[in-house]
């Protein structure tokens, strides 16, 4: 059995390969973008003395086995479960207009849209194929070889032939549309579709290196936006609740990895 929170500890990083050669995976941080050897032990030691990860918590998952384990100096030793959403009261939603005359505008108490860490993912990529200029920009064609995701819901690889429609603007901002399919480790697995759509933008001469494999793995991630939004569908009734989420997400390239 795994021991409390590892879950946690692996969401927290991002595994990928150093270089082609590497046998053995590299983990970043996803809070302060430490890298080490991927080793769950020496993962678990790191967020117990990350401040970011921490004050994230603290504000994000007060619950968190990691953080407890940090304030406390020893491992929960239960299982908490997820948290009820609370339904909506008709009459706090009353209560709730603001206004005393009648001919004044009502106003619902809106709820504050959060996010929650949930999955991450890790592909290997093709060598891009120019398709050569359009009328919107230059457009690049990337294919997916193959790769592996671990998230609160589930874990599997992602299916080889996964594509990226890339358009490149004048200014070297890359939009990113990418079709690609998940398989879950489940017996029998489930496979998940994924459309994801997005921006990398950042300072040119930070662009222009991440077009060049020779420098990309130079770039520190901390010195350009790369910023998603993804949509997953399935007809497999274990993952229905995919179908209705709603994800944003951020990515790394680190040689022939995007993560």
């Amino acid at each position: 059995m795994g021991r409390s929170g590892d879950g946690d500890i692996h969401a927290a990083f991002v595994e990928f390969r150093a270089k082609e050669s590497d046998k053995c995976l590299s983990a970043q941080c996803l809070y302060c973008q430490s890298v080490r050897a991927k080793n769950t032990s020496r993962q678990r030691a790191h967020l117990l003395e990350c401040p970011a990860y921490l004050n994230d918590m603290k504000e994000h998952n007060p619950d968190n086995p990691i953080l407890h384990e940090a304030v406390n100096g020893t491992p929960t030793q239960h299982h908490t479960p997820a948290k009820t959403p609370k339904k909506r009261d008709l009459d706090t939603m009353i209560t709730g207009f603001q206004g005393s005359t009648s001919s004044a505008p009502h106003s619902f108490p809106i709820p504050k849209p959060s996010l929650e860490r949930d999955f991450q993912m890790s592909v290997q990529l093709n060598p891009k194929i120019s398709v050569g200029p359009g009328i919107w920009g230059q457009r690049n064609w990337v294919s997916f070889i193959s790769g592996h995701w671990n998230g609160r819901w589930g874990k599997g690889t992602v299916v080889p032939g996964g594509q990226d429609s890339q358009l490149i603007a004048p200014d070297l901002s890359t939009h990113i549309d990418a079709n690609y399919l998940l398989q879950t480790h489940d017996h029998p697995p489930a496979f998940v579709t994924v459309k994801m759509d997005g921006w990398r933008v950042g300072p040119r001469e930070i662009l222009e290196k991440l077009e060049d494999p020779s420098q990309i793995d130079e770039v520190d991630p901390k010195t350009y936006s790369f910023r998603v939004y993804i949509h997953m569908e399935t007809g497999d009734t274990r993952y229905l609740h995919l179908n209705t989420g709603m994800w944003v997400g951020s990515g790394v390239r680190r040689g022939t990895e995007g993560m």
